[in-house]
């Protein structure tokens, strides 16, 4: 099977489902953002401090194909069986955060990314993640986008810190805290 089609030499890609969209559409930025992501999650899983994480950031690699898929998928042409997000996806998030920050000094100032080169990819991968969920959100207000996509995008932003903190932590190394010039 060759990689290249040519089919979208002229600009044009096709949605789950036949459609034909410009690769700039909103819904092509959407899907793709979410790429990038799962893409800078497999760098911070590839990061040596979280070896005991490397199932959880794969599980999270694979939500972030589901919610690409979905964001791929004409939501009024497609007919085929995608896998979906559960709530029991954005709840282990919120226990992995939750057990995370048992271990973390209690935050008192705004963290600047930065401190060690894997603390700056999981703040990398926060920034990308903050972009998909606003891509999300806005490709929502003209097509249909499932809610939960949205919701797991938000809790996955916020994970990404409290990981970013947790890393920092696990390495010894200071967080950098943003001195405010008054």
């Amino acid at each position: 099977m060759k990689i290249y089609t040519k089919t979208g030499d002229k600009g044009l890609t096709s949605l789950i489902g036949g459609t034909r969209v410009p690769k700039s559409s909103l819904r092509i930025e959407s899907y793709g953002t979410v790429d990038e992501l799962n893409a800078h999650i497999g760098l911070v899983r590839d990061q040596e401090v979280n070896a005991a994480r490397r199932p959880l950031l794969k599980e999270i690699q694979d939500r972030l194909f589901t919610i690409g898929s979905a964001l791929a998928a004409d939501p009024e042409k497609s007919r085929m069986k995608l896998p979906d997000l559960h709530a029991a996806d954005v709840e282990l998030l919120e226990a992995e955060m939750d057990q995370m920050n048992l271990a973390l000094p209690e935050l008192r100032a705004f963290i600047l990314p930065g401190g060690h080169p894997a603390v700056s990819h999981a703040h990398v991968a926060r920034c990308v993640c903050r972009r998909a969920e606003r891509l999300a959100i806005h490709l929502g207000e003209e097509s249909f986008v499932a809610e939960l996509v949205v919701v797991y995008l938000n809790r996955l932003s916020d994970f990404l810190f409290v990981l970013s903190r947790a890393m920092a932590h696990e390495l010894g190394v200071e967080e950098v805290t943003w001195q405010a010039r008054l």
